[in-house]
């Protein structure tokens, strides 16, 4: 049996191909991925918590980024579309038009049954590579429940986790919380 090579594309290559394209998609090494389509609560989650901490940190040095704004990854030669991000101070950006950042300290996903597996060892992994990434939140869509990842001075992470419409998360790397009651307004499990 004979197999078929599958083309490996180069960065500027994948980019070039990504300013085009109808739909996203993540680079991996190589390898480009297309990303699949949000459900109505995906997009409810990630837009309230994306309008709640840019409300909160609107007047503080942060740059607050959603799920258009590529992370580029040198050290794993990799671009993801995280769905929401936090940069303290200046973003780094990879490029003129702005269209990837390198230095985010928080990073939040909407987890969803095809990536959440994915989205907590894979890219979690991935992230710790980031020197300025310090807190990981992963939003579970189908019932009241948040993962907090908190990078401690000794360099191990802390996990949290928070269950239930009383549960308030209150983040470490950020002047943020928001109580999981006002997170899940409006979404239908």
């Amino acid at each position: 049996m004979v197999l078929a090579a599958t083309k490996r594309y180069t960065v500027d290559e994948y980019l070039e191909l990504e300013e085009k394209a109808e739909f996203k998609s993540e680079f991996d090494n190589g390898d480009i991925i297309p990303i699949a389509g949000a459900t109505a609560n995906h997009n409810i989650l990630t837009a309230k918590f994306l309008a709640r901490i840019l409300l909160a940190l609107e007047d503080l040095d942060y740059a607050v980024f959603m799920n258009d704004m590529r992370l580029w990854m040198p050290d794993q030669e990799r671009y993801t579309y995280p769905d929401v991000m936090v940069v303290k101070g200046q973003p780094i950006f990879t490029d003129e038009k702005q269209t990837g950042i390198t230095n985010p300290c928080l990073i939040v996903e909407v987890l969803s049954n095809s990536t959440g597996e994915y989205d907590r060892e894979n890219k979690f992994k991935l992230y710790r590579s980031i020197p300025s990434f310090q807190e990981y939140i992963l939003v579970e869509q189908t019932s009241y429940g948040v993962e907090q990842y908190a990078k401690q001075a000794n360099g191990k992470w802390l996990l949290a986790d928070y269950v239930g419409e009383d549960a308030v998360l209150k983040l470490e790397s950020v002047d943020f919380e928001i109580s999981l009651m006002d997170l899940y307004k409006r979404v239908a499990f």
